[in-house]
């Protein structure tokens, strides 16, 4: 009966309190949050010899100013390309645009004056074009 006593709510609140394993686990959790991933792989890297790591050093770093030297590199030849393509050949490409513009005018005038088969053909209708030579 002492037992119903002890949970009835007349008996008052009652402290808890966990068993004295799970007290040891908590404390241990808190100082493996207190450790950073930077400080747990350089405790690691004790693990390897000195060779190795320095090899990876080296290596890392090279692969890092690799990296910037092909994109330096990359910028510059970018830069070479799109502005000798713009200085060669978009004048090239403007011109004959124009020329293009011009014919297409020109055929126009010629299907207004002489009529729409005109344009085609590119002779004054009514004229046979001339007979070829005998060498």
């Amino acid at each position: 009966m002492a037992e119903i006593e002890e949970l009835s709510p007349s008996a008052g609140p009652v402290s808890t309190r966990p068993p004295e394993d799970e007290i040891d686990d908590d404390d241990d959790d808190d100082e493996d949050l207190d450790e950073t991933l930077t400080e747990r792989l350089w405790g690691l890297t004790e693990m390897f010899p000195d060779k190795v790591r320095t090899f990876a050093d080296m290596s890392a770093q090279c692969s890092v100013s690799l990296a910037k030297m092909f994109y330096s590199f990359s910028r510059s030849a970018l830069w070479v390309g799109t502005t000798s393509f713009m200085i060669l050949v978009m004048p090239v490409v403007f011109e004959t645009e124009r020329l293009q513009l011009e014919q297409q005018q020109l055929q126009q005038q010629r299907q207004i004056l002489l009529g729409p088969n005109t344009g085609m053909s590119g002779g004054m209708p009514g004229m046979t074009p001339p007979a070829p030579s005998k060498i």
